[in-house]
């Protein structure tokens, strides 16, 4: 009795340690392939420890990403923000202030400085948080661990 429970254990065990996993359908799930094409899907390296190892944006898509205050945008509303996953590159804020995924811009309160991003809903108040990603808290002249108070408007 004690091996077939420590043989069934040790199944279940290998079993959930599986990197693909099967879903109701019959379907296999598979990660997806990364390409070098969009900062969103460019991976930091694996042993990536600082805020530039984890930053996988170009000088170019930086430079893209500054914007002046945008005052001739609508102003969505304002949210706190925090760090997001730091290896998701690219420029987004993960907001329940937006429905669908649109391009948008921010500005941080404390810096006045104002980055064009990819507003991404998630579920939420409107009063809740936000998350925000590596790329555009550093350009936003903010810590990356503080809560920044963000103007969100629509549009780039």
């Amino acid at each position: 009795m004690r091996y077939f429970l420590i043989n069934g254990l040790c199944t279940v065990l290998l079993v959930s340690a599986c990197s693909v996993v099967q879903d109701g359908v019959g379907t296999i799930n598979q990660p997806p392939i990364v390409t070098e094409a969009e900062p969103a899907q460019r991976l930091a390296p694996k042993d990536a420890r600082t805020a530039e190892q984890f930053d996988t944006t170009t000088v170019e898509e930086r430079s893209a990403a500054e914007v002046a205050l945008p005052t001739r945008n609508p102003l969505i509303g304002t949210t706190v923000a925090s760090l997001g996953d730091p290896t998701a590159g690219g420029f987004w804020l993960e907001t329940p202030l937006v429905d669908t995924v649109q391009t948008g811009s921010i500005t941080a309160k404390a810096t006045g400085k104002s980055v064009a991003l990819e507003l991404r809903p998630i579920a939420g108040a409107d009063t809740a948080g936000s998350r925000i990603s590596l790329a555009a808290m550093r350009l936003l002249e903010v810590g990356l661990t503080d809560l920044p108070e963000l103007d969100v408007y629509k549009g780039g």
